[in-house]
């Protein structure tokens, strides 16, 4: 009997030289969940593309037992200007399968929603719909690129029963991510690094917690070690002069009759690494827009270093250095290009922007990138790049929307070496992040839902309340509590 779903023999793919896949070799089996585990350019997108005939190998074997395959890219693949059904709609045309969704509607808690459109949904129920998708005709190998990127804890758990569930009858699951922390939900965890496999084996082989699990996979890309930071080193500290340099008092956002927040307050203490956390659709994004000056509060006031962001936008702006979560650069320009253009954009005359430019390239290490594209920079250098961009002209405010989303874990780890040690210099920090361990770097937390603030508290006080043993666990406890 077949035992296998996907075989794979010195599989290799190259992109202008580079190895994206290195000679990688693989047996999937059947009926199980197994987890491409690894940060973006890891390869497992092209691992994906390969094993769905979306590209050819240059070299090696693929074998697939599969006749029929459901496929959910990594990116939204749907039609954000039609309506769920719409969607469904089109895609069993194109899978030339009847147009019965009502199963398939309640399978992933969809019905309710099935004449909004799909543009309009929150990040949790956009996945369930791409799943709903890739489910359609009952496929025997389902292949999922990052289902759960952007997806809160909560939403992350759902999802993963929705496909544990479809999986008992049978099929064959193939799930990508770059969260560690999913390892132990899959029968079989892989983790890559640059094209290559660095563990194949169950979870449990590395340990019983996510902690054990990535302290391992840490120790196989040759460990982290923790050294000073440069980047804090160079900072100048500014004195605030305020008690709180950030404040929110009373924010409301609302869209007709929607409220996206409501009521919110907090104050963020100088030298505080301040966390803004919630599933998606919560409020939380939009706050932190709101704050920024990128988007008007309906009601209530916020303040950077004591200057009221609607009334002197310019001036609250001015003591701010923000990181977008995407990466929000100038790709076309080169790292130096973008450095010049944002010393300019606050504000430096020349000679302060050839001094702090000079700084930036040597304490963030640029030497070798500093005539590149930065569209074309490995990843966390595009996060370094983002940071530095922020930090030009030394803001005692520091906004970061999640700053590591897709980075490796040990970038990650020097990541937030730098934030906290910036925060020790005096930087106040306000940071989203899905990354539960994350969460634990905060000094406080306010954890959001339905556009309200349902918590407030250090990680210990979250988990302590939440009679939880982990952040994940807190952070699940209070949404369903609030539910």
């Amino acid at each position: 009997m077949q035992t296998y779903a996907v075989k794979l023999k010195n599989l290799t793919k190259t992109f202008a030289g580079a190895a994206a896949v290195d000679g990688l070799s693989l047996d999937i089996e059947k009926g199980t969940i197994t987890g491409i585990i690894g940060a973006d350019g890891a390869g497992k997108t092209t691992l994906l593309r390969l094993i769905t005939g979306l590209l050819l190998p240059d070299s090696g074997q693929i074998d697939i037992a599969a006749k029929k395959f459901g496929y959910m890219p990594q990116k939204f693949g749907l039609y954000e200007d039609l309506t769920v059904i719409q969607n469904l709609e089109l895609y069993a045309e194109l899978k030339d399968v009847p147009h019965d969704f009502e199963k398939l509607l309640e399978f992933t808690n969809l019905a309710e929603f099935k004449g909004r459109l799909a543009g309009d949904l929150s990040g949790g129920m956009k996945q369930k719909l791409g799943l709903a998708c890739a489910l359609m005709g009952s496929p025997e190998l389902l292949v999922l690129d990052e289902p759960s990127v952007g997806v809160d804890p909560v939403s992350r758990r759902e999802l993963m029963k929705l496909v544990r569930d479809f999986s008992a009858q049978d099929t064959t699951v193939i799930w990508s991510t770059a969260y560690l922390d999913e390892a132990h939900s899959f029968d079989t965890a892989v983790v890559m690094n640059e094209g290559k496999i660095i563990f194949n084996g169950k979870p449990q082989q590395l340990g019983v917690s996510s902690q054990e699990f990535e302290q391992h996979v840490v120790d196989f890309m040759g460990g982290y070690k923790k050294e000073d930071s440069p980047i804090a080193k160079a900072y100048k500290k500014q004195s605030s002069g305020v008690e709180f340099p950030v404040e929110a008092c009373d924010l409301v956002k609302k869209y007709g009759d929607f409220y996206a927040v409501k009521k919110n307050s907090f104050c963020i203490k100088e030298g505080e690494i301040f966390g803004l956390l919630g599933p998606n659709g919560a409020g939380k994004s939009t706050s932190f827009k709101m704050m920024c000056g990128l988007s008007t509060p309906t009601e209530g006031t916020a303040e950077i270093m004591g200057v009221d962001i609607r009334e002197n936008p310019s001036k609250a702006r001015s003591h701010l250095g923000y990181m977008a979560q995407k990466f929000s650069l100038y790709g076309n320009l080169t790292l130096r290009q973008n450095l010049e253009f944002f010393a300019g954009v606050y504000g430096l005359n020349k000679e302060e922007q050839k001094n702090r430019i000079d700084e930036i390239i040597r304490v963030f290490e640029f030497e070798k990138y500093i005539d590149r594209n930065s569209g074309e920079l490995p990843l966390g250098y595009k996060q370094r790049l983002s940071m530095a961009c922020a930090l030009i002209h030394n803001p005692p405010v520091l906004f970061l929307d999640e700053p590591t989303s897709g980075v490796d874990v040990i970038t990650r780890k020097g990541f937030w070496n730098h934030i906290r040690a910036l925060a020790k210099k005096g930087v106040t920090i306000l940071v989203t992040t899905h990354f539960m361990d994350e969460a634990e770097y905060c000094d406080r937390i306010s954890l959001f839902f339905n556009g309200e603030t349902i918590a407030v508290g250090t990680p210990q006080e979250l988990k302590e309340n939440a009679r939880a043993v982990t952040m994940e666990e807190a952070f699940i406890n209070l949404i369903e509590a609030a539910k």
